[in-house]
């Protein structure tokens, strides 16, 4: 699809992971979409590529002037994500480099607030997201989406944090990487058009049993995994509906981790 021709308000941004498949697959096909790796997303949402996108929840706050954020949509976890992992072959307190990779943001501006409350200040330094290569460089890596999935998958020994455990620990509160969101000066009937498929494509993920057992079937060939991996990471892990429980997390996190005083919700 050729997205100069394309009416940007035709077009949601899709984190180009496993983890939006319930919310992608099935969508209504009058919307185009335009697939990316997160901290892609926040810019093409800005440059008018998409209506909504979900985009870094740290890129939000830093943005939060300028975007807004749609209720029920996300990516979180409650506890262990599973596919926002550090990876090394020495425990984190042991690392005094850790490569980050540069298709992220959320996890990168959280990582080191987690270290720093255990009294650790690593050097931090980016990379593009190849596990050989940031491990040949750095004692510890991190990794997001299907390719944390996949190094976990094949090399479980070097798992040495999970980013949504341990702000779970820290906080008590669940996580949310990303959020989806809009311009503020979008036409709002536009938004809730794009909220509205969206939410559909999601309930009829979580009730409606044939249809969820075909997206993960898809997904588990997609990206190589196991029906069972699949599974238990929509089941247990990572989930696509945000509740006031999540928006509190988001709060908390924009206010300790980025600083600012509150993300604002279009109801």
């Amino acid at each position: 699809m050729n997205f100069i021709e394309t009416n940007w308000m035709n077009v949601i941004g899709r984190v180009s992971f496993a983890n939006c498949d319930p919310l992608f697959d099935g969508l209504n096909d009058s919307w185009n979409i335009l697939p990316a790796p997160p901290s892609w997303l926040t810019g093409h949402l800005l440059n008018r590529d998409c209506l909504v996108a979900p985009i870094p929840t740290a890129d939000l706050c830093i943005h939060s002037t300028e975007l807004i954020a749609l209720k029920e949509l996300g990516i979180a976890s409650s506890g262990s994500v599973g596919s926002v992992l550090l990876f090394g072959r020495r425990i984190p307190s042991l690392m005094r480099d850790i490569a980050v990779p540069t298709d992220s943001s959320t996890s990168k501006t959280l990582l080191p607030w987690l270290l720093n409350k255990r009294g650790l200040e690593p050097r931090i330094l980016d990379m593009g997201p190849d596990l050989d290569k940031m491990l040949s460089v750095c004692d510890g890596a991190l990794l997001i989406g299907d390719r944390a999935l996949h190094h976990a998958e094949n090399s479980p020994e070097l798992v040495q944090m999970d980013l949504g455990t341990e702000w779970q620990i820290e906080t008590s509160t669940p996580m949310v990487f990303g959020v989806f969101a809009a311009r503020r000066d979008s036409p709002i009937n536009k938004i809730q058009s794009a909220r509205n498929a969206l939410l559909e494509t999601l309930n009829r993920f979580e009730n409606d049993r044939n249809h969820r057992l075909d997206v993960i079937n898809r997904s588990s060939e997609r990206v190589g995994f196991s029906k069972k991996r699949m599974s238990t990471y929509f089941e247990n892990e990572v989930r696509n509906r945000l509740t006031s429980a999540d928006e509190d997390g988001l709060a908390y996190f924009a206010a300790e981790v980025c600083s600012i005083g509150s993300i604002d919700w279009l109801e």
